[in-house]
């Protein structure tokens, strides 16, 4: 919809009002008189066309440029509805100065959309969001000309003041034959860690673990030393479903790599490494002493940390802001601790096991500009100012409480109370509208609510589990390897389905290691070729 922006001016007959009273004023007399009524006369028809000519001008309306905007929609349809959605839109264009046509899609579908989007490019939406991290038909298609080469554009600092300070080790894992063709939408590097039931571990008098021992002790006391305290044997140590993140995350306790690693001056997939193995194997035992839940490769994913919720699971590994929610579950449920009924359980985060966690990519989902739509300067110009004007503090809070007096207000102490809490219906008008800022430089507003004990622990835990993340060595060239783009994907998810396989006693060493053979006569051996010629 294009916004007519109106300014606000008196009218020429007030204009006219206020000059007659002045005029009336006069106590001169004879000629005098007449040659002041005369001056006035002339003046009022001069400020009245004056009036005339701004007023006409003021109902003339100011048309910004249009941007088209395919993203994903959370929200059942309900993104950016309801009785303040166009206020909403209205504050969120005026601040960029772009009238934003946005097409929402549900995420389940997004890839699907996008896809059939390209194949006709002159249709396509000018920005395009993209789930996850890049794919092999993104890099096909930007091999073939689809998407802006955004790389001159982001370094100006005068244009762009908030994507030109994109993180460049993650905008290289956006970087196709020597050109950055998206936006990443940041995340932060230290978000996995394990969160575990402080007051089970306080019941049981199990200190802060620090090693893997130390882990393998806490969840073998937590599934068989009665934690809960009610007699039965009704706990297990690891919430587990058939999401493996929490693998990932523990391998890199044994030094594995995130997904890759070097070894000898040589880039390799992780399951090369002999550490890897011997991951496994921990894991092995832990399934098969009933450490973790029997059947949790056929858990669904949305079945996930309700282990620890419902006083099922004592430890939650993934990423630390979902320990918390756990938490909050325990705090706005009133779910007692075991140790003392008067208080709440509760969860404590750690950064680390044995000095490691696994690292994220820097970025969840980007953001692309089609070449065939944003296909002249100014367009393009349009496009990067609409995503870097959204990384604003003012769009910042906009997408994160909504309208100040409508969804949220500011207490005396500077921080926001919300006023939307437990209705959906009121915070349906600003729903969404955060799927389209990309978080360069900052995560979060400078404006925020009041932090609790949970939250704050949080921030420092994961500001700390930086300094123990592995990173993946290989991301800026794996997305340059033409056999990765193809074959990519279905050659890891075979290597996963092993894995599983593995652990659950489904195939033993002998057909585990068959497994890896198949994978790199499949054409894993030309990816880890084509990704150290880049390397080298």
């Amino acid at each position: 919809m294009k916004k007519k922006l109106l300014a606000t001016l008196l009218s020429a007959s007030m204009v006219l009002g206020i000059a007659a009273c002045g005029s009336g004023a006069s106590t001169t007399t004879g000629t005098d008189t007449q040659q002041t009524t005369t001056d006035n006369a002339q003046q009022t028809e001069s400020t009245a066309t004056s009036a005339a000519s701004e007023t006409a001008a003021a109902e003339t309306p100011v048309e910004y440029p249009t941007v088209t905007f395919m993203t994903i929609d959370f929200n059942s349809g309900a993104s950016n509805t309801g009785d303040y959605a166009e206020q909403t839109m209205e504050a969120l264009e005026s601040h960029t100065g772009i009238d934003v046509d946005i097409q929402w899609v549900q995420s389940d579908v997004l890839e699907e959309k996008a896809t059939l989007a390209m194949q006709d490019p002159s249709s396509m939406p000018m920005i395009m969001t993209w789930n996850g991290s890049v794919t092999g038909t993104v890099v096909t298609a930007a091999k073939q000309g689809a998407f802006v080469d955004l790389t001159e554009y982001l370094k100006d600092t005068e244009k762009y003041p908030n994507l030109s300070k994109q993180n460049a080790g993650v905008a290289e894992s956006l970087t196709v034959d020597g050109k950055q063709i998206g936006i990443y939408r940041a995340r932060v590097l230290g978000r996995y860690g394990v969160s575990y039931r402080q007051d089970w571990a306080d019941a049981l008098g199990i200190s802060e673990p620090k090693t893997i021992d130390d882990i393998y002790n806490m969840l073998y006391q937590f599934t068989y030393g009665d934690p809960d305290g009610n007699g039965k044997d009704d706990t297990i140590g690891l919430e587990m479903t058939s999401y493996t993140g929490p693998f990932d995350i523990m391998q890199t306790w044994f030094g594995v790599g995130n997904g890759w690693a070097e070894v000898d001056g040589k880039l390799i997939p992780v399951w090369q490494q002999p550490e890897y193995l011997e991951a496994l194997n921990w894991f092995k035992k832990l399934y098969e002493e009933g450490l973790m839940p029997s059947d949790w490769a056929s858990r669904t994913t949305d079945t996930w940390s309700d282990g620890c919720k419902n006083g099922e699971n004592g430890v939650y590994i993934d990423v630390l802001d979902g320990g918390r929610r756990v938490w909050d579950y325990f705090v706005n449920n009133e779910i007692p601790s075991v140790t003392d009924a008067s208080q709440f359980a509760s969860m404590n985060l750690l950064s680390n096991i044995n000095g490691k966690t696994m690292a994220t990519s820097g970025y969840n989902g980007y953001f692309t500009l089609s070449a065939s739509t944003c296909d002249t300067p100014e367009k393009v110009e349009a496009a990067l100012t609409f995503l870097d004007k959204m990384c604003d503090e003012e769009m910042l809070v906009l997408t994160n409480f909504g309208l100040e007096g409508v969804n949220y207000e500011i207490n005396a102490d500077g921080n926001v109370v919300r006023l939307d809490n437990g209705d959906d219906a009121l915070k349906a008008n600003y729903n969404g509208l955060n799927q389209l800022v990309a978080y360069i430089p900052n995560l979060e507003s400078e404006l925020s609510e009041e932090k609790t004990e949970r939250q704050l622990l949080e921030a420092e835990v994961k500001a700390d589990a930086e300094q123990y993340a592995v990173l993946n060595p290989a991301l800026p060239y794996l997305i340059n390897s033409t056999t990765y783009a193809s074959q990519g994907k279905d050659l890891d998810d075979k290597i996963s389905q092993a894995r599983t396989q593995y652990i659950c006693g489904e195939i033993d060493e002998a057909g585990l290691k068959a497994a890896w053979d198949d994978v790199l006569n499949r054409g894993y051996s030309t990816i880890i070729d084509e990704v150290n010629a880049q390397y080298k």
